[in-house]
Parts: C-alpha cells; sequence; structure tokens
C-alpha cells in the first residue's frame, strides 16, 4: 500500500486502535492521535490494555501519552484492531 493510501486510511481513522508493523519488524499499538501529511502519530496501548505510556515521539515531546510519531514510508502493514485486549 503507497503512502497516499496510508495518509487516507489514517486521517479516517483517527481515534480508533491500530496496529503498525514498520519496514523493520517492530510493532505498535495504540489509538491514531494526529496525521500530518508525513506521519501517523499514535498514543501507545499498554499489554493490560491501557492508553498512555512512556515513550519518545516526534515533535510530540516525552512523558506519559506522549504520541509516537511513524512516517508513511516506514509503515510496512497497518491493521485496525476491532477491539482492545
Amino acid at each position: 500500500m503507497g503512502n497516499h493510501n496510508y495518509y487516507h486510511k489514517c486521517r479516517q481513522g483517527v481515534g480508533r486502535p491500530v496496529e503498525i508493523r514498520t519496514n523493520r519488524g517492530t510493532v505498535h499499538r495504540g489509538i491514531i492521535h494526529r496525521v500530518t501529511r508525513n506521519r501517523v502519530y499514535i498514543r501507545p496501548i499498554d499489554e493490560g490494555g491501557n492508553i498512555g505510556g512512556f515513550g519518545f515521539g516526534f515533535n510530540s515531546g516525552f512523558g506519559r501519552g506522549a504520541a509516537n510519531g511513524f512516517a508513511f514510508g516506514a509503515i510496512a502493514s497497518l491493521i485496525f484492531l476491532a477491539f482492545l485486549w
């Protein structure tokens, strides 16, 4: 799926839970927080289904609830989750 398609899918999915797998094989689960032309920002979901967590985000600050940014070119797959475990 091209970057253009990821952009539109993410714009339609703001506020929905997703699983993003990057080209490096890492998997990230979270709620889509915002979308720019180059990145999608998600708020992480921990193993217990809680939203938030600690981590570094791109242009999003540091600390609890910081959104992590992913470039569309780094996304290998994007899956919308039907429920939070």
